[in-house]
Parts: structure tokens; C-alpha cells; sequence
């Protein structure tokens, strides 16, 4: 800690000409800046002048696992030398930092500055903390020298808070006894919470890390450990870890974890992969499975990439907190414990298949984000859409017989074209001076970044053929490896490999890319077979909105279409370059006309109605003549014009006609996504029941088909998609009043709280079943499910009993439950989303939710912060169901009665709410009575 001095005169004069100082030196900076026409001093930048760039960075760290007896307070100290490079003379120095407390060196200042062989040491006039742009501010008596190396070197104090970002503390119960994880997260901007730092991505350093930890525990970083010894400070022994210096990287990545945590291991050496978590989860096997798929995810990238794995080892590991579903520190990745942790007694099909793209998810990262990095945070969606996309490929090639490879359409394409297709939706990229401040910067981790940047990359692929894009993707990362890039680096090596391979493209490769890339939205291609008319257009949700940002392209595109006529896939890719253009051969003569086989294009499709009569009447003679893929687009698609008011909603309707013979998972998922949406809309009007009637006739089939393929459910689908297939089965069968489902669910889990010891609900069915039964029941269901779920000692198991415990209708339990997720000791701070919008999707908890939300909205905003809290996440799911003028004008009030303190985050997320809220209000009052009509005219040939 720094030195202190009694309150006297002379110190009291002494502060006083310290702050005149500093005063004196800010307002010489203004001036200056003024007299060239800047108002702004470098300090009140959030970008850092590129004077200085850093080289390495020493950094011992030493976390505390039991509270300070002085203040209660977790806490950690640490030192930190820093080489540099001055590449532009400058007497300041601007460094990162954010809520660290700093020890005077003998120089009296916060820091000191030396020559890089330590032969000078640098006079400092002044050192002072700018808050709002989180910098440490060093400001000299002379110049550093172009070309010269400087060492800058600190001490601090920090908080080890449980506030889920930078450098933070983790808690846990485990044989009784309390205990304590220090671990991290850097990413985005949260490195200079941890130690100060030149924190912008493309001020890559290579680090030597130290930490100092109790006896007994383990200590994790992205290096291996190279030295542990036992030290002692003050007559207490303690560990001391060295660990090998990390590649030269970003700040973003870099991990710290001090834990009481165990591993398991491959015998393979080249890298060493473990797999550590809680030792309980460890000695029940649970990191088994995460082991046995990482080795084949990590070959297949080898393979892929054409590059070896940069480091000695990979480290995976399974936090109790964590905000982030996953995080791909290099050489350490940090997980939630459900995305890593697999247990066959408890975890279901898609709990494992979660494990498998998450894991390839963040293992792809390892050479395309952590090797060759993003220059600035405009182009995140280069990143994320990456790994999001070919988590799917390696996923696929260590799980071959899962087909995982197709739903990306249903996870990624379908999930995002609701939001792209909103005025409020933004590019994948963005100017880099647009992009500043941290809210800004995690405001681009959404789903546009990520689902449509995998969607555009796949179409990407697609037209360029895989080993063209492969190729030019390894020459690319071949060529940047250890550095950094702007998205058309990519292009370029990608027009490379297409020059090499004589291909053949009606335009480079980044004119194509542009208008996918650089403006909002995607367009709907007509097709009118009958003259053999293509066109584009931007595609809205809203017919009646108004698109005031400006494009340079004005909203086309250039289209790759794979089509097909009566069941014959056309051979060659046909692009459409124009905004309207006959092309003869897509006229139909008295035959059906299927564009974007495979959804392999970022776009919808429409067709003159002769041509979607002929589409119904293949659906419902021999709907697997169409591939199936397109039957999940063919009802997706067709819901959503409906909602532009490009088709009639009874048409749209029609296309779940054909469901009662349909036994695959992907069409039938794609019509419950589109349904989910009727029953926000219609769950509280005349509509409800019939629209019930219909969904109960149209399942019960799949019901039955499902209960014979299963023996009357004593085993388990052999295919992947149809395990999905048979939980959606009984789902909408439950929700719908099937008797024998409800019947079937009610008695598994009364046998359950019957023998607690004994649960035969399979794995698979236990999230439908759990929240079917506590939906049909009451308190006691209610209560055994909470009793559960507090000494479950899965994470998966634990996360399908969050889940279920808000379907309950008891309203008094709804609001216990919400209430819960203000104690963090009850509700863990990375979950309480996931309640609070979990209780907004139930019918009886919407206004609850909501009301919840405006009442502690400035609490939890203050009180959890950004780091710990997914707030865009929160506004989507509690507005989901808004509808109605008053919800509106609730929502208004909510977004005027905050606008002071902003929404952070999710300031996206408000706009979206609101602009979605118009929408379903001028939807529901155009199309609710013939939705009505429709469903009452389904009504015969019930099935019982």
C-alpha cells in the first residue's frame, strides 16, 4: 500500500499544488489542442493514440480467497512492468485502466518509467486516473524517443467482486464447505478491471504471467505452468505458479484462474488436452465426454485450416459463474458448466450436441480470432460468424452421424431473419469510429454478428465451392498469423484461391460480399413462374416501415440461387444482379419451382400463387420429394411474408397442412418457431382455442408415431433429429390437451416425488416433462421441483429445472420466483435472465415479468452491471408478447422514465421492443380474424 502522511499544513499545501498542477497541465493540453482546432484532450479519447505499442508485459497477480478482515472484501494485488516501443515522440502516456487502486512508487507518482535496460529512469511531472475513459495517465518532463524501448512498471489493488468480469470471484458448495474460484474474464474490454494494459485489440503483446496462491490450490493460465514453488510472505506459505510466456496476442484473451479444482487428460502430449471442473463433476465423469471430442475438433481444424495448433496445450475449464456461455482465451478456455459438462444419467441428446458446437465453437477461434485478430471491434461479426459457422463443421466431423450440419438453418438462419428484417437491424459491419465506448463495443456481440455472419460466410462457401474458400482461408491465416487484419484482408485471399482455381464468379469476391456485409437487412427474391420473372427487394417484417439509414447499394444484392423444377436440382448457380430480370427457364410450365435449395443463400423466397398451389399439392401427395430443409423453408418462409403482407396469413397456414404426415424434425420445428409466435400474439384473445383444436389434431399424429417407434416410450429414438423430434412431439401434444400426454407426464413425475432418489424420466424428455407437470400441478409439484433443483449437482440437470419452475400458473409462485433473482445466493447473477424471461414466456407470467422489470430495472442496471447481466436478452423476452396500445405506451414510459441513465447494452434491444411492439399491434389487428376463420374452418375430422 502507498505511504500515508499526517494531516498538516504542509500536506494540506501540498495537495493543493498537486491538484493545481495537474489543473495547470489539462487546461495547457486543452489549449493546445485548441489553438489546432481539437476541444478534445488524448485523454478523453476512448481510442488510444498509437505513440506508444507495447512489447511484453511482466505480470504477478495475487489473488486473495478469504475476505479482508479490515473491510470485508475480497481482494487482489498485483505488479506490473510493461515494455513498449515509442513509434511517435510523445511526453504522455495513456494506458488502460479501470478500478484499480494504485501504490506510489518512490517517485511519489502512480507509476514509473524507465529505459527498457533499466539504466534511466524517466522524470514524471504527473500521474492522475481518468475515470470516465478508464486511463491511467502518465504525463513527462521530456519526450520519448522515436525507436527507443521504455519499461513502465506498477503497483495495485483491485476488488476480487463477483461481478463476472475481469478479474473476479466465483463461489461454489461442494461436500458442505464454501470455496472460493478467482477467475476471469478479460473479454471485451475488462483486462484493464485486472491489471493496467494497452487494451485494444490490435495492440497484441506477448505475457509473462506469475500468480500467487494458498497451499493446496491449482493455478491456470494460457501458458503452462513451468514453475510452482512454495514461498512465504509475512510468515504465511503460499504457492508461487510461473507460467511459459503466452504467443504474442490480444489482452482480450488472456486467463487467469486460481481454483480448488482437479482434471482429466488425454495421453497425448502434442498439445495436452484437459478438461478441469469441480472435483465432484470430475470424479462422476462428468468432462468425459468434452475430453473425448476435443481431440477430434481439433484435427479436423488442423486439417481445415492447414495449420498446426500454435500452443503446448488446451485447457478447458467449467465455471459455477460465468456471464458468457463460453470464452476462447487462448489455450484456456472458459465455459459454463452446462456447455461443458456432460453427464449420461441426466444430460440429454441436446445437451451433448450443445457440448460438441460450443466446444468447436471456441476451438475455432484458436486460428481465426486468437492467431489473426480483427484490427477493431467494428468487424466482430468476422469472428463470431466464423467460429458459429464452422462450429457445425466440427461438430459434424466428431459427431458424423448426427446430420448437425443442417441445422444451422433452423438455429442460426431462421433465429436471425426476425431481426435483420427489422428497420432497427444494423450492418454486420460498422464504421471503426462508431464504435467506441465499451457499451458500444459489447452492443456488437448479438445475433446479427453472429447467426448472420455464419449464415453470409456458409453462402460464401457455397458459391466460392469449400476447398476454394478452405484455400483461401489458410493462405490468409498463413499470412496474418501473430497480427492483424480488416475484413478485406479475407477478400483478397479469398479472390487469390478463386484466380488459382480458374473459377469463375460474375464479380471479385469483394464486391459480392459488400452489400451482404456493409448494409442492414436481406432481400426476398419473387419468382413468377408463369413468365419467368425474378426480382428483389429489401425484405421487412413491417410493409408500412420506413428505412431512413441510407445505402450505398440502396438495399440489393448480388444472389447466388440454387433452384430446382419438379424435384430435378438445376445444376448451376444463376445469379441474380439486377433488381428484376427474366430468366425463361424458371418459368414452370404446369411444373413447381424451388429456389435456395438448401437455404445455402441469406435470403427468403416468394412465388405467383399458381406456383405455390403447386407446391402444396407435391406437400401433400409426396412431400419428401422436396428435400427437407426446403420444407422447413417453405413454412418459414411463407409465415414471414405473410407477416409483410406479401401473402395471405391463410396461406401460410396451409403450409402446416401437411404436417399430419410429416415425421422430421426440421419442417416440424420450423412451424413451432412460427407458431411460438401465434401464441404470443393470439394466447389471450378468441383465437386461443381453436388455434389449440387445430395444433392438437395436426400433433397428435406425430404423438402416436412416436409412442410406437418408442415401444409406448420405454426407448430411445435411434436417429439425433428425431430424439429433438419426439420432446417436440409431447410439447405441443401436452400444450395442446392431448389426454394420454398429459396423462403420461403427470404420472412420470408424480412417480418421481414419489422415490426422489429414483428419477426414470429419461434425459431426453425431462425439460418438457418437468414443466408439462408443474404446469398441470400446483404447489406441491412446484415445491419438489424447487427442492431439486437446489441440491442438483449437475448444471444441466439444474438448468432444465430453472427452466421448467417458471411454467408453473400460479401467479404467487411466478412472483416468488422472480423475486429470487435479486439474491444472487438463490439464483446465481448469470442466470437471473434466464428466470425473469423464462417467467415472461409463460402465459400467466408476462405482466408479472414485466412489472418485475420496471420496478427493480434501476437496481439490477447499478447493482449487477453490464458485465453480469445479459439486459438486451432480458428487454426481448419481457416485451415478446406486447401487442396492445397500452403495452406500447408502458413501454414508452419505461424507455422515457430511464432515458437519463441509458439502457447500455441493450439500447438496440429497446428500439427492436419498440419497433416490434407497433408491428404485432398493427399485425393483430389486421389478420386476427381471418387467422380466426381459419382455424374454425380446421375443425372437422378431430382426432381424438
Amino acid at each position: 500500500m502507498g505511504k500515508t502522511c499526517r494531516v498538516s499544513t504542509l500536506c494540506v499545501l501540498c495537495v493543493i499544488l498537486a491538484l493545481v498542477s495537474i489543473a495547470t497541465i489539462v487546461t495547457l493540453w486543452t489549449l493546445a489542442l485548441t489553438d489546432h482546432g481539437d476541444v478534445t484532450a488524448p485523454w478523453d479519447s476512448y481510442r488510444l493514440p498509437m505513440d506508444v505499442i507495447p512489447e511484453y508485459y511482466n505480470i504477478t497477480l495475487w489473488p486473495r480467497l478469504s475476505p479482508d478482515p479490515n473491510n470485508g472484501l475480497y481482494i487482489f494485488t498485483g505488479q506490473s512492468t510493461v515494455q513498449f516501443e515509442c513509434v511517435k515522440e510523445t511526453n504522455l502516456i495513456l494506458i488502460h485502466s479501470s478500478q484499480l487502486s494504485y501504490t506510489g512508487q518512490n517517485n511519489k507518482h502512480m507509476a514509473s518509467v524507465t529505459t527498457a535496460d533499466g539504466a534511466a529512469a524517466l522524470i514524471i511531472k504527473s500521474t492522475w486516473l481518468q475515470p470516465e475513459t478508464q486511463y491511467l495517465v502518465i504525463n513527462l518532463k521530456s519526450k520519448l524517443r522515436q525507436g527507443q524501448k521504455y519499461q513502465l512498471y506498477t503497483e495495485f489493488t483491485g476488488e476480487l467482486a463477483d461481478d463476472l468480469s475481469g478479474f473476479y470471484r466465483s463461489e461454489y458448495e461442494e461436500d458442505g464447505l464454501q470455496k472460493i474460484v478467482a477467475t476471469s474474464q478479460m473479454h471485451p474490454t475488462y483486462a484493464r478491471k485486472t491489471f493496467p494494459c494497452f487494451d485494444e485489440p490490435a495492440l497484441k503483446a506477448i505475457f509473462h504471467i506469475t500468480l500467487i496462491h494458498p497451499p493446496g490450490t491449482v493455478a491456470l493460465s494460457n501458458g503452462m505452468e513451468r514453475d510452482i514453488a512454495n514461498i512465504t510472505i509475512d510468515g504465511v506459505s503460499w504457492t508461487k505458479t510461473k507460467f511459459e510466456p503466452t504467443k504474442k496476442m490480444s489482452t482480450y484473451l488472456l486467463a487467469i484462474i486460481v481454483s480448488d479444482y482437479t482434471y482429466i487428460s488425454t495421453t497425448q502430449k502434442d498439445p495436452q488436452i484437459r478438461i478441469w471442473a469441480r472435483r465432484k463433476a470430475i470424479d462422476l465423469g462428468q468432462g468425459n465426454y468434452a475430453l473425448n471430442v476435443t481431440g477430434p475438433i481439433l484435427d479436423f481444424f488442423q486439417s481445415y485450416y492447414n495449420i498446426a495448433y500454435p500452443l503446448t496445450k488446451s485447457d478447458q475449464i467449467a465455471l459455477p459463474d460465468f456471464y458468457y456461455g463460453a470464452m476462447e482465451n487462448w489455450g484456456l478456455v472458459t465455459y459454463r458448466e452446462t456447455n461443458l459438462l456432460y453427464d449420461p444419467e441426466t444430460s440429454s441428446s441436446r445437451n451433448k450436441e450443445k457440448t460438441a458446437t460450443i466446444i468447436a465453437h471456441e476451438l475455432a477461434h484458436m486460428w481465426f480470432g486468437n492467431l489473426v485478430t480483427l484490427r477493431w471491434w467494428n468487424e466482430v461479426w468476422l469472428n463470431e460468424g466464423f467460429a458459429s459457422y464452422v462450429a457445425y463443421l466440427g461438430a459434424d466431423h466428431a459427431e458424423p452421424t448426427w446430420n448437425v450440419r443442417d441445422l444451422i438453418v433452423l438455429d442460426e438462419i431462421h433465429k436471425v431473419f426476425p431481426v435483420d428484417a427489422l428497420t432497427s437491424s444494423h450492418p454486420l459491419s460498422s464504421n471503426e469510429d462508431s464504435i467506441v465506448l465499451p457499451n458500444q463495443i459489447s452492443e456488437q456481440f448479438d445475433v446479427i454478428s453472429y447467426s448472420k455472419g455464419a449464415a453470409v460466410l456458409r453462402m460464401l462457401s457455397d458459391f466460392l465451392s469449400e476447398p476454394v474458400f478452405i484455400q483461401g482461408l489458410s493462405t490468409y491465416l498463413n499470412h496474418f498469423g501473430y497480427s492483424n487484419t480488416v475484413g478485406n484482408d479475407l477478400w483478397h485471399h479469398l479472390q487469390m484461391a478463386v484466380k488459382d482455381n480458374n473459377g469463375s464468379l460474375p464479380h471479385p469476391v469483394d464486391r459480392i460480399m459488400s452489400p451482404w456485409v456493409l448494409q442492414m437487412g436481406f432481400p426476398v427474391v419473387t419468382i413468377n413462374t408463369a413468365i419467368g420473372k425474378v426480382s428483389q427487394k429489401h425484405f421487412l417484417l413491417d410493409a408500412d416501415s420506413n428505412v431512413t439509414v441510407k445505402s450505398p447499394y440502396n438495399y440489393e444484392w448480388l444472389i447466388p440461387i440454387r433452384w430446382m423444377r419438379d424435384g430435378m436440382v438445376q445444376k448451376d448457380i444463376w445469379w441474380l444482379m439486377e433488381k428484376e430480370v427474366i430468366n425463361f427457364e424458371m418459368r414452370s410450365d404446369g411444373f413447381w419451382v424451388l429456389a435456395n435449395i438448401n437455404v445455402t443463400g441469406y435470403y427468403r423466397v416468394n412465388y405467383d400463387l399458381g406456383n405455390w398451389e403447386r407446391l402444396f399439392t407435391q406437400l401433400n401427395t409426396d412431400h419428401k420429394v422436396i428435400p427437407v430443409i426446403n420444407r422447413a423453408q417453405l413454412v418459414d418462409d411463407a409465415f414471414s411474408l405473410a407477416r409483410a403482407q406479401l401473402l395471405s396469413t391463410s396461406l401460410a397456414l396451409r403450409t402446416t397442412s401437411y404436417l399430419s404426415k410429416e415425421t422430421e424434425y426440421m419442417p416440424w420445428q420450423s412451424a413451432l418457431n412460427n407458431l411460438d409466435y401465434y401464441y404470443l400474439m393470439l394466447d389471450r384473445t378468441d383465437v386461443y382455442q381453436p388455434m389449440q383444436d387445430y395444433i392438437k389434431k395436426q400433433v397428435t399424429p406425430l404423438f402416436l408415431y412416436f409412442k410406437n417407434m418408442t415401444s409406448d416410450w420405454s426407448s430411445v429414438p435411434v436417429q439425433h433429429t428425431d430424439q429433438y423430434n419426439q420432446e417436440n412431439a409431447i410439447r405441443m401434444a401436452c400444450r395442446s390437451g392431448v389426454p394420454e400426454c398429459n396423462s403420461l407426464t403427470t404420472t412420470w413425475f408424480k412417480k418421481w416425488m414419489e422415490e426422489p432418489q429414483q428419477n426414470m424420466i429419461h434425459p431426453n424428455l425431462r425439460s418438457v416433462v418437468y414443466c408439462s407437470a408443474i404446469a398441470a400441478g400446483d404447489k406441491a409439484e412446484w415445491e419438489f421441483g424447487w427442492s431439486q433443483f437446489k441440491i442438483a449437482s449437475v448444471a444441466n440437470e439444474a438448468n432444465k429445472l430453472m427452466f421448467a419452475l417458471a411454467c408453473t400458473n400460479n401467479t404467487e409462485l411466478l412472483n416468488r420466483y422472480l423475486s429470487y433473482t435479486l439474491n444472487s445466493t438463490i439464483i446465481r447473477k448469470q442466470d437471473a435472465t434466464s428466470v425473469i424471461t423464462a417467467v415472461a414466456s409463460n402465459r400467466a407470467g408476462q405482466k408479472l415479468a414485466w412489472d418485475f422489470v420496471r420496478e427493480h430495472w434501476e437496481y439490477m442496471f447499478t447493482e449487477y452491471g453490464v458485465g453480469s447481466f445479459s439486459f438486451a436478452s432480458m428487454i426481448t423476452g419481457v416485451t415478446a408478447r406486447f401487442s396492445t396500445p397500452a403495452e406500447l405506451q408502458e413501454l414508452k414510459e419505461f424507455v422515457e422514465a430511464h432515458s437519463a441513465t441509458g439502457f447500455g447494452s441493450a439500447t438496440l434491444a429497446v428500439d427492436q421492443a419498440l419497433e416490434r411492439t407497433r408491428m404485432n399491434i398493427k399485425w393483430l389487428q389486421t389478420n386476427k380474424q381471418e387467422i380466426l376463420n381459419w382455424f374454425n374452418s380446421q375443425k372437422g375430422d378431430q382426432m381424438q
